[in-house]
């Protein structure tokens, strides 16, 4: 694999991945003489038979895929602060993100967010949109997320409050995210309707306010746009997305 770091830095050549999704990459059909999938079909004079693949050589098709869809979605892929993108479109993004995990019954999750207003001025002012990718933690590699507060998260029928409804909205979200992410949606992005916009604002709005001291690390990757969030009046235009890919931009940073 392509993430081997060294005492003194990254090694030169090297990609450092945060996250990598096979199920993406499967998604996309690779020509008939490559094979992705972890067996090898062995043609003897009594038939074929099927043997597992080395880890070792799984991990270098992983890499050879990957880097054709570099290539493939890098030439159609949209900067993901451009205006007026739609559900299931791909996009491209270098941001400083926080890596958070979710509690319970949502722990098979994971988002990635960037800065809250305020945070990081120049970042801000070149984007002008927010950026928040949700993932399956599965996917993760090598890096420790850390958690939002349950609470934060909790769904509470009934009520007026602003506490109440906070929480609420922020538990709607997650509950649209996480269908991405079930074993037989896999790949399927959330309605509009199921993905409430207050309740993505509020869920961002807890990860601000639980991490707001702990500053992201700039990272670069691919993502399926599941909803764009518009500007509206005090609120920031919001990009969501699933990751292909997230990596760490050490050349930059």
């Amino acid at each position: 694999m392509e993430e081997i770091t060294g005492s003194g830095g990254v090694m030169s050549g090297y990609r450092e991945f945060v996250y990598l999704s096979d199920a993406k990459l499967q998604q996309f059909a690779p020509p008939r003489r490559f094979t992705l999938p972890g067996a090898v079909r062995l043609n003897t004079p009594v038939g074929g038979v099927d043997v597992e693949a080395p880890a070792a050589d799984i991990d270098r098709d992983r890499m050879r895929q990957l880097k054709r869809l570099d290539k493939y979605l890098g030439e159609r892929a949209e900067w993901f602060a451009q205006p007026g993108l739609r559900p299931a479109q791909w996009v491209w993004f270098e941001a400083p993100l926080r890596c958070v995990a979710l509690p319970g019954d949502y722990q098979h999750m994971v988002l990635f967010a960037d800065p809250a207003p305020g945070e990081e001025p120049d970042y801000e002012q070149q984007t002008g949109c927010r950026l928040l990718l949700h993932g399956s933690s599965r996917h993760l590699r090598g890096i420790p997320p850390a958690e939002v507060e349950a609470r934060a998260l909790e769904g509470i029928d009934g009520g007026s409050s602003f506490a109440t409804t906070f929480l609420t909205t922020a538990g709607q979200a997650v509950r649209a995210l996480s269908l991405e992410h079930e074993a037989t949606a896999e790949g399927v992005t959330p309605s509009p309707s199921e993905l409430n916009g207050a309740g993505v604002r509020e869920l961002l709005g807890a990860i601000d306010a639980r991490h707001s001291q702990l500053p992201g690390a700039w990272m670069s990757g691919l993502a399926r746009v599941t909803r764009e969030l518009p500007a509206t009046g005090a609120e920031t235009r919001c990009v969501v997305a699933s990751p292909l890919s997230v990596e760490y931009m050490h050349d930059l940073r």
